[in-house]
């Protein structure tokens, strides 16, 4: 806000330097975002935060901070202005608040025989230097007081008014009101107006309405000073887009005492300027009037807290250079503070602490090293795992999906997972489920990324939802997928995303990963949303992290979906408490490795897992690893390809010792009846 130098000092005993002004604010806890010349006089732009803004949106307002800070007395305007005994306020004007929550105080005075015309040129200079255009002597006479008090006033040509009422009151539903611009606004009860007997003639707090305004004929003015009640302003402002200096004040807040001597400086000044009579009496609606709080400060405690110790006599003069009637009580060891209606900010005993310190002087306060029992944060597994999956993902190439947990009813009876949660009151058709598990969302992810990549990999980590008896039971997943266009073989995918569980175990320090596809729907009735024979469940010795799959053909129809989609989904808190666990370091083998592949005809009904069971356990203790790195598809046949790798920890190994070894294999399989291709 813009406060002019000249006119501060106006209030001052000691005239200050510009640059004076700005170090004092500067150093006492306000900020001077600049300082410009403005013809003969300087101009500060302060930063005023909302806690001070129901007193310092003023010229006064500042010019008591500074005469508190520098211990300059603060001089008050003139407002001495003689009544006339043979006019009476209340004959020519009365008010009656109907809306009484929203208007704590309306106070209005009048005066007559108004000489309208220009104001002097030392107002419209300030005023321009404040950013206000200046109109008439009456109009000017309003917002000169406004920037002097903060308080935003309103004058009215009383002859103008119907049946000389004014009436503060809710709008009526459909009620439309003109402002002063031309500007039609359409109002309802939420909007609180100035009203006469008939119409609406102001947005209460914001803007006046065409009608009783003043013009070159007016000669009575009534003119208003109220307080009205915050929210409902910024309500209406935003709701209007209609922000302007009287709102942005009235939406902060303020003093409802200061309506009465804003007026009396307005009268004062229209008294000296326009030549008018002042009718005697304040025409005041004031319902519940606010009173001073009084606060009690524990000296000890607010010397720790600021941190030097100031003594209590100096606490009570600060508190008094502040205006805030202060003393001792209980031999010095509380102050009773008085805190005025002005001080809305002033509540505790913190506040008085914070004053205290900043009248002070913060540079005065010496920087000290925090003393306390520092507790360690309690560390939350998941979440860290949480980021350091999302990294391994990424970092082999798969992009992240945030979704919704909500799924729509054509999607979760695509699914065909009984226990699904249904929404009670859905936003849309589009949510009527929770989502049974991450997977159906996903599978949309990629059906929409299909249309513009050939491939695509996506993960997320997020919260599926199923209903456990009668309550819905939340679990934790992360789930990723992977589709493309080109490729050549429909196992390409599985294996694909089976290395991406491989490297997420590993690089999570979890061994013992394995497939079990020796499972069957009616044990694990989530594996019906993937293909009858590519699915496997994900183990770490005998425990279940998750499920692996093509998804079927049935369920990438109903989503429209025309590529094949592999995906998993695993439960995050076994994977964390498994990534958790405490592991007993096992070396490496110093000695080679020698590897073997075999390549296996076996029929389309047989299990991978029955065929990596028989190898296992004729290769015996120095079969080290298996892994199946192919699988094609004949028809009623599948050609299953391992490689072997056998190793000791002991010695070197032969060609003839692992010949032995593979030659029990291949006569174990040729018993099963299946072929081995050469």
């Amino acid at each position: 806000m813009k406060f002019s130098a000249s006119w501060l000092n106006e209030y001052l005993e000691k005239t200050l330097k510009p640059q004076e002004m700005v170090d004092l604010l500067t150093m006492h806890a306000f900020e001077v975002e600049s300082l410009e010349k403005f013809g003969d006089d300087f101009i500060l732009d302060v930063k005023i935060l909302p806690d001070r803004a129901h007193d310092c949106f003023s010229h006064m307002g500042i010019a008591k901070e500074l005469a508190a800070i520098s211990g300059i007395k603060f001089v008050p305007p003139k407002a001495d202005f003689a009544e006339d005994g043979n006019l009476q306020a209340k004959d020519f004007i009365s008010v009656k608040i109907t809306a009484k929550d929203l208007c704590p105080r309306y106070s209005m005075r009048v005066a007559t025989d108004i000489k309208m015309g220009q104001s002097p040129k030392w107002m419209q200079d300030r005023l321009s230097a404040c950013g206000l255009r200046p109109i008439s002597n009456i109009v000017d006479i309003t917002n000169y007081i406004m920037l002097e008090t903060g308080q935003p006033l309103h004058a009215f040509d009383v002859d103008k008014v119907g049946e000389k009422k004014i009436i503060v009151r809710r709008a009526k539903e459909g009620e439309k009101i003109v402002t002063l611009e031309g500007k039609k606004y359409d109002l309802s009860p939420e909007n609180l107006v100035i009203a006469d007997a008939k119409v609406a003639i102001g947005i209460a707090g914001i803007k006046g309405g065409e009608g009783p305004e003043i013009d070159q004929n007016t000669k009575v003015v009534a003119v208003e000073s109220a307080n009205f009640e915050p929210t409902n302003i910024r309500r209406t402002s935003k709701a209007f887009n209609l922000r302007t200096d009287a709102s942005m004040r009235f939406e902060n807040g303020f003093d409802p005492n200061l309506t009465e001597i804003a007026l009396a400086r307005a009268i004062f000044l229209m008294s000296e300027i326009a030549g008018g009579k002042v009718a005697a009496g304040l025409v005041d609606a004031y319902s519940v009037k606010a009173k001073p709080r009084k606060i009690l400060l524990d000296v000890d405690w607010a010397q720790k807290l600021i941190g030097v110790q100031i003594l209590p006599q100096e606490m009570i003069d600060i508190l008094k250079r502040l205006e805030i009637p202060a003393k001792a009580i209980k031999k010095g060891k509380f102050i009773e503070a008085i805190a005025p209606t002005s001080r809305l900010d002033l509540r505790a005993q913190e506040d008085l602490a914070e004053e205290l310190a900043r009248i002070f002087g913060l540079d005065k306060i010496p920087a000290q090293t925090p003393s306390g029992i520092m507790i360690a944060a309690t560390k939350e597994e998941s979440l860290v795992y949480e980021d350091k999956i999302k990294d391994i993902l990424a970092g082999a190439g798969w992009s992240e999906a945030q979704n919704y947990s909500f799924v729509s009813e054509e999607d979760a009876k695509a699914f065909e997972i009984a226990g699904q949660v249904k929404i009670k009151n859905p936003i849309s058709q589009d949510q009527k489920y929770l989502q049974p598990t991450l997977i159906v969302n996903l599978l949309k992810n990629t059906n929409e990324n299909l249309k513009y990549f050939d491939n695509v990999r996506l993960f997320e980590i997020g919260r599926s939802f199923m209903m456990t008896g009668e309550k819905p039971v939340e679990s934790h997943k992360i789930a990723a997928v992977i589709s493309n266009r080109n490729f050549k073989k429909s196992a390409e995918g599985f294996f694909e995303l089976k290395g991406l569980v491989h490297i997420l175990f590993e690089k999570l320090g979890i061994s013992d990963v394995w497939f079990d596809d020796e499972i069957s729907f009616d044990l694990a009735p989530w594996l019906k949303i993937f293909h009858p024979v590519k699915r496997a469940l994900i183990k770490s010795g005998q425990k279940e992290i998750g499920w692996i799959g093509e998804i079927k053909e049935k369920i990438l129809n109903q989503s429209g979906i025309k590529n094949e989609i592999v995906a998993f989904e695993l439960d995050l808190p076994a994977l964390v408490a498994l990534a958790s666990e405490e592991r007993a370091y096992q070396a490496p083998s110093k000695y080679p490795a020698i590897m073997r592949d075999l390549a296996i005809l076996v029929g389309d009904d047989v299990k991978i897992e029955s065929v990596l069971n028989i190898i296992e356990t004729m290769g015996g203790s120095l079969l080290f690893d298996t892994d199946i790195f192919d699988i094609f598809e004949t028809g009623v046949k599948k050609s299953l390809a391992f490689r072997l790798i056998f190793q000791s920890d002991e010695r070197n190994m032969t060609d003839k010792e692992v010949n032995e070894i593979m030659e029990k294999i291949i006569k174990a399989i040729e018993e099963e009846g299946w072929q081995i291709r050469k």
